[in-house]
């Protein structure tokens, strides 16, 4: 699923990664342990592509998806909880809103008829019918108001902003899961749940 090949990162003349190799494979939960500031968040970005090595290669195979736990709780202030979790999955948001553009039009081309036909396809492949079903059932498990769900980000109080964000890296049963320090703020009934979802989960942790 990602191979780490002969990877090194070099930081100002400070090794933080020598020759690393390592396979992750389907159906396995992996951790990264260490001291702080040891390079655990650096070796899930490089992972995740966000940062590339100093040498060596990381190969994700081909048509896998990767979501990763974003940290910024203020980068979504503009949209609904229940938005921000489904962009966990960017071509089906991406799709979503692109036939909300469509459908608002008063006038359609043959020619955009012909798109939108292929976007309801595409939609309906990634179960896009059952979209906010799925993301309320996330929200629902991390124990999130549910006068939250159709809040905007800007609204809802920061314990409820962190579930929503790793809400939104679980969305869409992703190839890989990246999760760096998904138990931070986090309270023990949303811990017990998260516990549960990953030892159910059948993909790359």
């Amino acid at each position: 699923m990602i191979t780490v090949s002969n990877v090194s990162l070099i930081f100002s003349d400070k090794k933080l990664f020598e020759e690393v190799n390592i396979k992750f494979t389907p159906g396995n939960c992996y951790g990264i342990i260490g001291a702080n500031g040891a390079g655990k968040s650096t070796f899930l970005k490089l992972l995740s592509g966000d940062k590339e090595p100093t040498k060596g290669d990381i190969i994700v195979e081909k048509n896998k998806r990767i979501a990763t736990l974003k940290q910024d709780q203020n980068a979504f202030d503009d949209f609904t909880a229940i938005e921000v979790v489904i962009m966990g999955h960017k071509e089906l948001f991406d799709i979503l809103k692109a036939k909300e553009y469509y459908y608002a039009k008063t006038d359609m081309t043959e020619k955009e008829g012909f798109e939108l036909a292929d976007l309801e396809m595409r939609f309906a492949e990634l179960d896009g019918w059952e979209a906010e079903y799925n993301a309320e059932k996330l929200l629902n498990g991390l124990n999130v108001d549910q006068a939250d769900f159709y809040q905007k980000m800007s609204d809802i109080v920061p314990k409820n902003k962190v579930k929503i964000l790793l809400a939104q890296a679980l969305f869409g049963n992703p190839d890989i899961l990246l999760l760096d320090e998904p138990t931070n703020n986090l309270d023990y009934e949303a811990i017990r749940w998260l516990e549960e979802f990953l030892i159910d989960y059948e993909n790359t942790v």
